[in-house]
């Protein structure tokens, strides 16, 4: 009698159900209102998402103060070489320089001999040597016998004498003054002797050097075919930075 109670009770819920209106969808009828259930434990964290898409750009803010200045960077390694440029265009002409020295040295050279004379020179007077050897600037006369400076500067006269048959004093002499003298003794030798002498002298333009035999028994200047009597100067160097011939 017990065990039929259930199935007397599963019959009459059964025919309630039957004579019920139809159930929705996803609701359970309610018999009866019960009490709210405990509620349930919190779920699992599900997995992240997909990265969304970029926003779009903002506005430009305002601009911020000046910052302060920062060190100098060390400098940058040198570039490539730039191609040559175009001459450019020519400078102002400057000014004169300093005068320099002369190109080609200034020069002055002569030298003669006395032409065949068995007769002694005449005393103090320029003896004349008018047989010229050379002398390319003309500085000596050969009518004269004199030798005439045009370049101012140190000059070397020497002078070769030939003596014969008397003794022989010359002076070389200088604008009227004697430079230097030399002697030579004649002892009737049979044959002819030779005296030479010669000196530096400075000159000036204009100044004038000639040769010349004392007073006296001593003219025995002396020139053949075979012995000759000479006369030569030149110029040893210039002065010709002081000199206004040069300027």
């Amino acid at each position: 009698m017990e065990m039929e109670r259930p199935v007397y009770f599963f019959l009459f819920v059964l025919s309630l159900v039957e004579d019920s209106s139809p159930i929705e969808d996803n609701k359970i009828p309610s018999l009866c209102a019960g009490h709210p259930g405990i509620p349930g434990t919190p779920g699992l964290h599900g997995t992240q998402g997909l990265p969304g898409r970029d926003g779009r750009d903002g506005r430009d803010g305002a601009a911020g103060m000046q910052g302060e200045r920062g060190e100098p960077g060390q400098p940058g390694p040198s570039g490539p070489r730039g191609e040559q440029g175009s001459p450019g265009v020519n400078g102002v002409q400057g000014e004169k320089g300093a005068q320099g020295e002369c190109a080609v040295a200034p020069r002055s050279a002569f030298s003669a001999k006395r032409s065949e004379s068995r007769s002694p020179p005449l005393p103090d007077q320029p003896i004349i040597f008018d047989v010229v050897l050379i002398n390319e600037q003309s500085h000596y006369d050969s009518e004269t016998g004199k030798f005439l400076c045009e370049i101012p500067g140190l000059y070397y006269f020497a002078v070769h004498a030939t003596v014969y048959r008397m003794s022989l004093q010359f002076d070389i002499m200088k604008n009227g003054k004697s430079v230097a003298s030399f002697f030579q003794f004649y002892g009737n030798w049979p044959k002819p002797t030779s005296l030479s002498g010669g000196a530096l002298v400075r000159l000036e333009p204009e100044d004038e050097v000639w040769v010349q035999v004392g007073v006296g028994d001593y003219t025995g200047f002396y020139s053949s075919v075979k012995t000759d009597s000479t006369f030569t100067g030149f110029l040893v160097y210039s002065y010709w930075q002081n000199s206004p011939v040069f300027a």
